[in-house]
């Protein structure tokens, strides 16, 4: 007998949803919707991209429903990622912004989706191979500007918050918005196309030059904090090879190893901080974001607990984010992931959004080490430029950031989370 979802959709359709053809153009379309957020917002306005997000997550989720038989339900969504999204919806509640709220609230559910989607939807080469294709045109698009701003009109296009600095040699916003952020995204890309390379996933001249083009991106953006994030990138990625070149037996020691020097350095670098703010302090960027995260932080005071609600990206005009003004201007973030998370939504927010990136780099990290597949290198590293990143930027809690975040935890939780060795009616999860 016909269920009532399949009254209202013929077999056809069902099919046309479920089809592989569907599947793979609904990612490449959720990966470059929120990767080009900036520009097409810029151009049609919130409501407007509000509209084509809401759009792609109804049609993704009847592509789900007509998967449902193929899907592996059991452990799917991991419980970190349900507690974080939770408090941030049940922050509404007793946000003095209520609207802004539920907008930033909508807005992190809707890409949460699109990720939860295209995680289970895809296999991991499939993954990589989708946002090798999409980081391509960003960057493509992204230059194409620099040049039509900088060498041809020779004037700035300040809707798109391009400077046109080309001829210069940088710094370099492309389509995405601030040097930073087009430099996250360079990093990105970087480390895509080199697992692309490593795989051989696509054409030898085609990776090469898109590695090439990456690094290119990466020097002109002139993003100090990118190139500190390259570093550790690089530091990680040796070590994260060496260990998985080491015998089995040898990996548990080495990965405790890390895991302690790791540790050690955090204390040590908390121990002194004061000395390092002050040698950090010679720089003006870092200068910048220090006197932005202690004007938070006070304010983080008045609300210690529950934050002051979700909203996302930083409504310029609604207190109390109208009040951060640093260097004669305002911010639409705190620059720094975890000060934003105890901004908005306090420190139990904050405990729940560490206790979701750390699960998802722990577990996408055991899987890189344990899988000899050099295709599970890729979340472990993406997920720690994310992280390194976070410390100077806050594109991890909305946006591309939130999106790659949502892919990496959920494909990590699949293969690593205790629920998945539960007996299938023990599981709480559909």
């Amino acid at each position: 007998m016909a269920t009532p979802g399949t009254r209202l959709i013929p077999d056809a359709g069902w099919a046309f949803f479920a089809s592989a053809a569907f599947t793979k153009t609904a990612t490449l379309t959720a990966l470059g919707i929120v990767f080009l957020a900036h520009p097409i917002t810029a151009i049609i306005g919130w409501w407007g991209y509000g509209a084509m997000l809401a759009t792609l997550a109804m049609f993704c989720g009847v592509s789900l429903y007509g998967r449902r038989g193929e899907i592996e339900w059991q452990g799917m969504l991991p419980i970190s990622l349900l507690v974080f999204v939770g408090w941030s919806a049940a922050s509404v509640v007793w946000s003095q912004y209520n609207w802004a709220s539920l907008g930033g609230v909508a807005y992190q559910v809707a890409v949460a989706f699109l990720g939860v989607y295209i995680a289970l939807s895809r296999d991991l080469l499939q993954l990589v191979r989708a946002v090798g294709d999409v980081l391509r045109v960003v960057l493509i698009l992204s230059l194409a500007m620099e040049v039509f701003s900088g060498l041809l009109i020779d004037m700035p296009i300040p809707f798109l918050g391009i400077s046109g600095n080309l001829p210069l040699g940088g710094p370099l916003e492309g389509l995405m918005e601030t040097r930073n952020q087009f430099g996250v995204v360079a990093a990105i890309a970087v480390m895509t196309f080199f697992v692309e390379v490593a795989t051989r996933s696509v054409s030898r001249w085609v990776s090469a030059t898109s590695l090439a083009g990456a690094l290119l991106v990466v020097v002109l953006t002139q993003s100090p904090v990118t190139i500190g994030v390259l570093a550790v990138l690089a530091v990680a990625t040796a070590v994260l090879f060496g260990i998985r070149r080491a015998s089995v037996p040898l990996r548990q020691a080495l990965n405790i190893a890390l895991v302690v020097v790791v540790g050690a350095t955090l204390v040590i670098v908390w121990v002194a901080r004061q000395r390092i703010i002050d040698l950090l302090n010679a720089g003006s960027e870092f200068e910048l974001r220090y006197t932005l995260w202690m004007q938070v932080l006070g304010l983080s005071r008045l609300h210690p607990i529950e934050g002051f609600g979700w909203v996302g990206i930083w409504p310029r005009d609604v207190p109390p984010y109208s009040w951060f003004l640093v260097a004669g201007r305002g911010h639409a973030s705190a620059l720094n992931g975890f000060v934003d998370a105890a901004l908005q939504l306090g420190l139990v927010g904050l405990a729940a959004f560490v206790a979701l990136l750390g699960l998802a780099l722990v577990r996408s990290w055991l899987l890189a080490t344990r899988r000899r597949t050099i295709i599970y290198v890729w979340p472990a590293l993406v997920l720690l430029v994310l992280a390194v990143t976070s410390l100077a930027e806050s594109s991890l809690l909305v946006g591309f950031g939130w999106l790659t975040l949502v892919i990496c935890c959920v494909m990590a939780s699949r293969n690593l989370s205790w629920r998945t060795r539960l007996p299938r009616d023990a599981s709480t999860v559909a």
